[in-house]
């Protein structure tokens, strides 16, 4: 059932939480993306299955909390998870990120690294608005968003959609490759060999960038950005137990 947690700056936060044995695993969505999304629905009766204790949210302006998504940026998206992990779960988690829930996990644990007893991520996105979205803009979209303030972006799987200045300069304050980032608990990352979104190079370099004792990369051959299909989520299933382990 859906709740509410009243979040930074008053934006009023959708959430779904279920009780059981900890770690909480927590869900982080992707950019755009909601709670009710293939994955996180999908880990959700996992968790409930097994009676672990899980929670999934929306940032804001995505889902059912509130906002408009042209005015978020990594930061808030980082507050929101930051609100809901202080406000909502007691004692360790096992972050489980997905795309640019990837990168905010990994924004979570270098702020908090005692709160987490393990990590996933799921075709991680690490500083995707530098290294995507401002890297692949030619000089004309350059100029235009220094001097309107935002361009639109197509979508393969959508409308086309905004992104700011905000966007871009936000993200390019809250990088993880560009400075140490030590992981000292379990961490798995998964990653599909055919993602249009996430070059498998930024996997290799989250790897090989990142320190820590346990650390593992799964590519999957043939699998995409979704990485959705049903040997894709009992790949996630595994990856959650392993780091439970």
């Amino acid at each position: 059932m859906t709740q509410f947690l009243d979040g930074p700056q008053g934006r009023r936060i959708a959430y779904d939480r279920l009780d059981g044995a900890g770690p909480c695993v927590l869900f982080l969505g992707g950019f755009r993306s909601d709670m009710q999304g293939t994955k996180a629905v999908w880990l959700r009766d996992w968790a409930q299955a097994r009676g672990r204790a899980f929670l999934r949210f929306d940032y804001s302006g995505h889902g059912a909390s509130e906002g408009r998504f042209e005015d978020g940026c990594i930061g808030d998206w980082l507050a929101d998870a930051q609100a809901v992990l202080d406000g909502l779960v007691s004692g360790p988690v096992v972050l489980v990120g997905s795309s640019m829930g990837g990168w905010i996990s990994l924004l979570l644990a270098r702020a908090c690294p005692g709160r987490v007893a393990g990590l996933v991520t799921v075709a991680a996105a690490p500083d995707f608005t530098e290294r995507g979205f401002w890297a692949g803009m030619d000089d004309a979209a350059r100029r235009e968003l220094e001097l309107a303030g935002h361009v639109l972006r197509s979508s393969d799987y959508d409308a086309p959609y905004v992104i700011t200045r905000r966007l871009i300069e936000d993200g390019r304050s809250r990088q993880v490759l560009d400075r140490p980032l030590d992981l000292p608990f379990p961490v798995r990352f998964l990653q599909g060999t055919a993602d249009a979104d996430v070059p498998q190079q930024w996997a290799l370099d989250l790897l090989a960038h990142a320190t820590g004792e346990d650390m593992r990369l799964l590519l999957v051959k043939g699998a995409d950005h979704r990485f959705s299909s049903p040997a894709c989520l009992e790949l996630i299933g595994q990856a959650v137990e392993d780091v439970l382990a």
